[in-house]
C-alpha cells in the first residue's frame, strides 16, 4: 500500500515475446532484487506502450515482496510534490522519506517538461539518491531528448552521469 503502485502487475503478465527488443534474462535476474542490495539503477526505455510501467511495476512489486521499502511516483506526480512541499516547508520531511527508501520509482520521465525549480528538485532527489538507494526510471525519450525536459545540458550531464553509473538499461524498441 505505502509502495503507491498504480496497478498491481507481475512478471507472469508481462508478454516478452510482443517485446523482443527487451532482454527477458536481464528482467528475470532483476526480479532476485541483487540490484538493489548493490545500489544500482534501472533505466526503462523505449516506446510508448511496450511496457516500461509494467515491468517496473513487476519489478518493483518483486522487491516489496522481498522485503524492499519501494516507492512508486510519476515523476511529474513527484515534482509537484516537491514544489507544494517546498512552498510549504515540508521539503525536508519527503526528502527524509525518500532517502529511507530502498528503491524509488520513477515513471513517465520526459512526458512533460517542467520548471527549472522543478528540474533541480528532481536533481536533487536523483543526487541524493546516488550510490545510496536504487532509482528504477522509465522515459519514452532517448537519453540525447531529456536535455529538453531539463532544460540544461550541464544539469542533464549531471544527472544521466549519476543514473548510469552501475544500472541496468533495458530498451524497449518494439510496437506498442
Amino acid at each position: 500500500k505505502d509502495a503507491n503502485f498504480p496497478v498491481l502487475k507481475t512478471i507472469d503478465t508481462f508478454d516478452f515475446k510482443a517485446q523482443p527488443s527487451i532482454n527477458e534474462q536481464l528482467v528475470r535476474e532483476l526480479m532476485r532484487g541483487e540490484y538493489i542490495d548493490k545500489k544500482e539503477n534501472v533505466l526503462l526505455i523505449g516506446n510508448p506502450g511496450t511496457g516500461k510501467t509494467h515491468l517496473a511495476c513487476a519489478l518493483a512489486f518483486s522487491a516489496c515482496a522481498h522485503g524492499r521499502k519501494v516507492r512508486f511516483h510519476t515523476v511529474t506526480g513527484l515534482v509537484t510534490e516537491l514544489m507544494e512541499c517546498r512552498e510549504e516547508r515540508r521539503l525536508q520531511r519527503l526528502q527524509k522519506q525518500l532517502q529511507r527508501l530502498h528503491l524509488l520509482v520513477l515513471d513517465e520521465l520526459g512526458y512533460v517538461p517542467f520548471s527549472k525549480a522543478g528540474a533541480e528538485l528532481l536533481f536533487e532527489v536523483i543526487s541524493r539518491a546516488y550510490e545510496h538507494h536504487s532509482l528504477m526510471v522509465t522515459s519514452n525519450l532517448p537519453f540525447e531528448q531529456w536535455t529538453e525536459v531539463f532544460g540544461s545540458e550541464r544539469l542533464t550531464g549531471a544527472l544521466l552521469d549519476r543514473l548510469t553509473h552501475r544500472c541496468h538499461i533495458l530498451e524497449a524498441n518494439g510496437e506498442s
